[in-house]
């Protein structure tokens, strides 16, 4: 079995248990799998490329079903991930993934972003749908090791929130991302903290 054929029956496994947990504790959303595979699925690994050239571990703050963390521990084995949610049912299907998935390279921690005391300090921090930037880095700054970086998936351009961002953070980039079958905009906010 390659690779890439052993990875998409790991996310379709993801999405089957998604689906089923959904039904009863609405951890999304989106109902419709097809749009489960691009808005979920899709939309996480659109930032595999950008992850890939970036050294180090990192935590997904405000993970909620994974996304992008529990997508992107599938798809980059080599490399750890920890999820933060403070949401009891949402860690609670984390486990489950974790489990049943094997996702040895994957760690679920169940506690508030601004509460969340990790031994180490992680080279990345990631997040999706989470919070306004400004916000996302006060409560996730502590997480972070001198000179790490902030990746923040946005829809819209987020104009606004790049101008409300505390002086002493650098924008490095913002990257349009493309997901495929969604039309909407997508866009990464690279930042080094």
């Amino acid at each position: 079995m390659s690779a890439g054929a052993g990875l998409e029956q790991t996310l379709l496994s993801y999405l089957n248990l998604l689906l089923r947990w959904n039904r009863a504790y609405n951890l999304s959303s989106v109902r419709d799998p097809v749009q489960m595979v691009i808005r979920h699925v899709l939309d996480s690994l659109a930032l595999v490329p950008h992850i890939e050239v970036l050294a180090g571990e990192a935590v997904d703050v405000g993970s909620g079903a994974g996304l992008p963390g529990a997508v992107l521990a599938m798809a980059l084995p080599n490399r750890n991930f920890c999820l933060v949610d403070s949401g009891g049912k949402k860690t609670r299907f984390l486990f489950q993934v974790k489990t049943e998935l094997g996702l040895d390279n994957m760690l679920v921690c169940n506690s508030r972003v601004e509460d969340y005391c990790p031994e180490q300090k992680f080279e990345l921090v990631l997040s999706r749908a989470f919070s306004n930037l400004a916000h996302m880095v006060k409560t996730s700054r502590h997480l972070l090791v001198a000179e790490g970086r902030f990746l923040a998936m946005k829809g819209r351009y987020p104009h606004r929130e790049l101008a409300e961002l505390p002086v002493d953070i650098e924008v490095l980039a913002v990257h349009e991302l493309q997901v495929p079958g969604l039309r909407e905009p997508r866009h990464l906010v690279e930042l080094r903290g």
